[in-house]
Order: structure tokens, then sequence, then C-alpha cells
């Protein structure tokens, strides 16, 4: 019996601005399960960060609003609860790793300021336990001599070191969730490797489960149980991450695929790249969001939006013809599709 630990039902976040409102997240549905890791991938824009900070309660308001959807976390709706019983969730229950380390982190108080200030306020230790369990955390994400440079300023660690130091606030309670956006971009490809290596590893030391937003592929391929691929703030893909690799039934989803560079010799062809723009999230379009892009579009795709359809075991996808995608999906790719490694 599956054990559902996050659902998010029907889920929409709109922005108002002077040019209208923008449709960022547009009626997102999904479940994640206890100890899963879910993918979460897409274009810049695509809603996916956006849909993970509406989860977290952290859209300002305004000129964020959120007309309709439930966050269900533990069978509790969080998009219902007063902003102190949130913060009660936030840090302690889910935790959430952004994009940039430096910005993330206040530059006038040392690490284990910060490391101890969530312990303290969560669960009730004195500065001298909160201060031996920052520095367990530091050597748990591998940071030598942790004990010492828990008196060390942000500025005074690397870009990797403090994405680690991110990643050890976020584990400091021993949340049920962690939430990573895009944690790994802004670093060089060996520190992405070690970085995707320590939350794996903590992964199954702590039994968590992970929501991983990325526009990378391969950093998803080898982590997450199943992908969620986003456009326009809609998910128009999911499915098990092996199955989404090798059957994908979504024109956008084959598109991202084909723009995978590959190493081996026998791969002498230019890249795939996905033509036009995305829409214009004020003015979003009747039907298919991706119908301008689309090679496999009809009269029915340009008049309405298809739902996510069941195509495959635990596989769903958002698209009138994805027999037409299937079909033609190998001659796209050029063979072009990676496997994922073992998760």
């Amino acid at each position: 019996m599956s054990n559902v630990l996050l659902d998010v039902r029907n889920l929409r976040t709109e922005f108002v601005t002077q040019d209208g409102v923008v449709h960022a997240v547009n009626g997102v549905t999904f479940a994640l399960e206890e100890g899963e890791t879910l993918g979460v991938v897409g274009e810049s824009g695509s809603g996916k960060s956006v849909s993970m900070l509406t989860v977290m309660r952290l859209i300002p308001m305004p000129p964020g609003r959120i007309p309709s959807g439930e966050v269900l976390f533990q069978g509790q709706d969080l998009l219902k609860l007063s902003s102190e019983e949130m913060r009660q969730i936030r840090g302690n229950k889910i935790a959430m790793i952004f994009q940039d380390p430096m910005t993330s982190l206040n530059p006038v108080l040392t690490i284990g300021t910060q490391i101890t200030e969530a312990l303290e306020l969560h669960l009730g230790m004195n500065k001298e336990k909160a201060r031996k369990r920052a520095a367990e955390l530091l050597k748990m994400v591998n940071i030598p001599e942790a004990e010492r440079r828990l008196d060390d300023y942000p500025h005074q660690f690397s870009g990797g070191m403090r994405q680690r130091v991110m990643i050890a606030m976020g584990l400091s309670c021993s949340p049920q969730l962690l939430i990573a956006d895009e944690p790994t971009t802004a670093l060089d490809v060996t520190i992405q490797a070690q970085i995707t290596d320590i939350i794996k590893r903590l992964k199954h030391e702590l039994g968590m489960a992970i929501i991983w937003i990325t526009h990378d592929l391969g950093v998803i391929a080898g982590l997450a149980d199943r992908i969620n691929v986003m456009y326009s703030g809609y998910i128009v893909e999911t499915a098990q991450t092996k199955e989404l690799f090798a059957n994908p039934l979504h024109p956008y989803t084959v598109g991202l695929l084909g723009s995978i560079p590959r190493l081996d010799d026998n791969q002498k062809e230019k890249l795939t790249p996905i033509e036009g723009l995305p829409p214009d999230l004020v003015n979003m379009p009747i039907g298919c969001p991706f119908y301008a892009r689309c090679a496999f579009g009809t009269d029915k795709c340009q008049q309405e939006n298809p739902p996510l359809m069941s195509v495959g075991v635990k596989h769903w996808s958002a698209c009138w013809n994805y027999e037409a995608v299937r079909a033609k999906r190998d001659e796209i790719l050029r063979r072009n599709v990676a496997q994922p490694a073992a998760v």
C-alpha cells in the first residue's frame, strides 16, 4: 500500500503585472510517495520553481495569487495554514535548497549561526547541543574541519562548499521532504557529481522524499524515480524515469531528449533544437501550449488543450497525437535518447 506524503491537486499560481495576469502554473496535479525522488524538468519559465515555491508558501502576495488548488502534506492542506503554522513546517518537515547559495546565505552571519538557528527554533536545542549537531551535519556533507568551519562566513567557502552548507541546513531538522531547486546549475561538472552523490547517499540514509527541479535531463537520469515534464505551467508528461527516457510520448519531451549532447564516436550529427518560443503566459493559447512548436499539431490541438492521458503503465502524456509521436520518435531523435543510469 502506497503512502502518499505530498498530494498536489489542480494548483494554479498567477502574478498580476502591468501587462496583465501571468499564468505561471496552470492546474498542476501530482502525488509524491514517502521516500520517492521526483524530478521536475523543463525550460526556463515552464513553472518548475514557481510550483514548488507555491507548495512552500513562498510566493510574494501581491503580486502573486493562488486562485485554486490544494497542497496536501500528510493530509493537511498547506494553503489553508496560517503564516505561523506554515513556519513550523517550513524548514522542519519540508526543506528547500535554492540555486544560488551565495544569495541564500546571510553574508554577515557565520555558517554555524545560520545552521544552529533552525535547530534551536524547531528542535528546541540549546546552543551547545545545536553547535555539536551543526558540526555533525557539516561532516555529513563532507566538509573537512567541520567544527572550525562553523565560525567562518559564507565568502570563505567555495561555491561547491556553500552548496554543501545549504544541504546541511536543509537536512538539519531531518525533514520528510527536501525540495532542491537546480542546486548544481552554477557548479562545474565535477562538483555537480559530488553534490548529487551526497544527496543520493543521504536520501538512502535518512529515508526522505526529494523533489529535484532541473533543466538538465542528464543530472536527473540517475537520481529520480519518476519525472514530471513541465511546459508553460502544465505537466505535459509524467512517467517512471527509465520509461520516460526509453519511451517519450510527448513532442516536447522528445525535443528535450533530442537536445542532449552525446560523446560517443558514432554520434556525428548536430543536436536537434526545439524551434520557436514558448507562448506568452499573459495571453495563453486556447489549445495546446506547444502547438506552435510541434511537428505533430492538428486542428484539434489548436482548438483544445489535451489533458494528461494514460499511455502506459504509470505513464501519462498530454498529447492528442501520442501514437504519431511513438511512430516517428526514433527518427526524430536519431537514436539520441540516452539511457538513464540505474537509480
